[in-house]
This record gives structure tokens, sequence and C-alpha cells, in this order.
């Protein structure tokens, strides 16, 4: 019998012990370049560590996923965060879980609007890009650099979604 899991909105609120929401807050909004701008500052920060370590910038290209879909591993970034911001606008899912002694315990999963984005902390339990209805690009900020900087877990029973009410 399939383990759903259910599906809720990201928050920052719901998100927080994962990492961090990034999207258009009034309350970091700062007007520049004499007022033709609105900066939203300091939304999340980079993470690298480990010598040699430093932060990149990377375009990713998400196919879409086909539902019911199974979360069958998890991975991690033991040496630096990873970011995720949709530029094509539409919306994508974000599966994460709390560790629990070293490997993953029941995933989370919340629906990321087009507008939103998200930073996972360092070595947060995470599943890879899941780009819903067509394919979709994202500007993943992330670390480079020596030393193994993945995690993998593979699930004995795979956890199930279902499709999502967009």
């Amino acid at each position: 019998m399939a383990d759903f899991l259910d599906i809720q909105p990201l928050t920052k609120a719901a998100f927080a012990p994962f990492g961090d929401v990034i999207e258009a807050d009034p309350a970091t909004m700062r007007h520049i370049n004499n007022g033709t701008t609105e900066r939203f500052h300091a939304l999340a920060a980079a993470e690298a560590t480990g010598e040699g370590a430093r932060v990149i910038i990377n375009l990713f290209r998400g196919q879409p996923r086909s539902f019911p879909y199974q979360i069958g591993m998890m991975e991690r970034h033991p040496f630096g965060s990873q970011s995720f911001s949709p530029i094509s606008g539409g919306p994508f899912l974000v599966v994460v879980s709390e560790d629990q002694d070293g490997r993953p315990g029941r995933p989370r999963v919340f629906l990321a609007r087009g507008d939103q984005g998200v930073n996972y902390h360092r070595n947060v339990w995470h599943h890879p890009l899941m780009s819903l209805g067509a394919v979709s690009d994202f500007v993943v900020v992330d670390r480079d650099g020596p030393g193994n900087n993945l995690e993998e877990f593979f699930f004995e029973t795979p956890f199930t979604i279902r499709e999502p009410a967009l």
C-alpha cells in the first residue's frame, strides 16, 4: 500500500527548519538606483565551507514530473547550501526531510509558486528538483570546490506524491 505525502503551501514559517524561502518580502525592500528599483535585501545567505570552496551560479533545466510520483531517495550537501529560483515562472515541488540519526526522516512536500525560490541550508535532506507541468529553468546558487559535497540516501519503501492541485 502506498504511503502518500501531503502537499502544503510553501511558507517561510513552515520551511524555516530546512532553509529560506526566497520571495519579494516587503519588510526587506529598499529603493535603489534613484528610486527606479526595489531591492529585496538579504533573503538568504549562501554557505560554502572547506578549503578551496567557492559560491557559483548555475542554470538548471528541470523536466516536468509525472504523477503519482515516488520519492525513493533524498540527498544533502554537507559543505554548502543550495538555492533554486525559478526563472520560467512555473510552480515546483520542494521535498525535504529532517535528519534522523544521519538519515532522512519522513519527507515533507511544499508547493512553491513560480515567484518563490528556496535556499536549502547546508546538510539538509532534500529531493532533486521537481518541475511541474513544463520544462522549467532555475538559477541555482551552490558550492563548488574539492571534497564530496553530495550524500544520497535510498528509502527501502518509497513515499508517493499525488498530482498537486495547481
